[in-house]
């Protein structure tokens, strides 16, 4: 399998005046968030809405992630999508990031910058994405198969979306966020996995990015308490060898060091009073 390099990035894609901004756009970086990891039931009731439509705008990338078609056009699928249902794309303008999603292809782990180079034939594209709407976020992420894929790499997308799907499970008020990181490795290293330490969950709600962090390795050290009302995000990054990583020029684009291919999914949920709602649902 050949080594990805980075292709030609398009000028940034316009969005209505009418659509309003979060308030981090076009700054170095957003204003640091001192509220409470508990969001309010009314903004709760907000990011049920943009997370859904997020969902909804991943389920459309996906459906176009062929053979021969581009990570940019994949792009344009998801800016049309939210932006004309009056979202902003939360990722465009975040710390300089220039596109409204991230494409992280085979041994991309994460914040593939979408670019001119076509997807092939066995690749595995992971698609991000994040509406804000209404003063929230809700994020998502998926990993979609194009074309006919080998099946270690199936395997591994498939045992990332359930690594996932384990860690929402260990979600229950009382319990330490680090829980959700020791089942998650403990599912991984049944199948050799490596886990991706250096890329987290995050809290989110008003903020796309709360401070709080939600780790997807078994790491103590990460004792924030689990309360009814937190938002947060749960996004899983297996990969087939090594969990360390290279940074592109770009600095985004995070690769394996070894170059084994590597899978991520993502979800936002809510904490309820007996484990979590999952938010981006389609």
């Amino acid at each position: 399998m050949s080594i990805l390099t980075s292709g030609v990035i398009s000028p940034r894609r316009d969005v209505p005046a009418s659509i309003p901004r979060p308030e981090y756009v076009d700054k170095p970086a957003p204003t640091p968030y001192d509220g409470s990891y508990v969001t309010a039931p009314e903004l709760v009731a907000k990011m049920r809405v943009a997370s859904k439509l997020a969902a909804q705008a991943l389920q459309a990338v996906g459906a176009a992630a062929k053979p021969g078609v581009t990570t940019d056009e994949l792009d344009a699928v998801g800016h049309e999508y939210l932006v004309e249902r009056g979202a902003y794309p939360s990722t465009l303008g975040y710390r300089g990031y220039p596109k409204s999603l991230c494409t992280s292809v085979n041994e991309v782990i994460c914040h593939g910058i979408p670019d001119d180079r076509p997807l092939e034939n066995g690749d595995i594209v992971n698609v991000d994405i994040t509406a804000y709407l209404d003063g929230v976020h809700g994020d998502t992420n998926a990993t979609f198969l194009v074309g006919d894929v080998d099946e270690e790499s199936r395997l591994l997308v498939e045992r990332t979306l359930e690594a996932l799907n384990r860690g929402i499970k260990a979600v229950k008020p009382g319990r330490q966020v680090s829980i959700i990181g020791r089942v998650i490795e403990s599912y991984a290293k049944r199948f050799g996995c490596g886990v991706v330490r250096d890329f987290t969950g995050h809290g989110i709600s008003t903020s796309f990015h709360s401070g709080l962090i939600i780790p997807h390795y078994d790491d103590e050290r990460f004792d924030d308490v689990i309360e009814p009302g937190m938002t947060f995000t749960i996004e899983p990054m297996l990969t087939l060898g090594t969990y360390e990583y290279d940074l592109w020029d770009d600095g985004w684009t995070a690769t394996t060091k070894d170059k084994s291919r590597t899978a991520q999914f993502e979800h936002t949920l809510v904490v309820t009073n007996t484990g979590a709602e999952v938010l981006t649902l389609p």
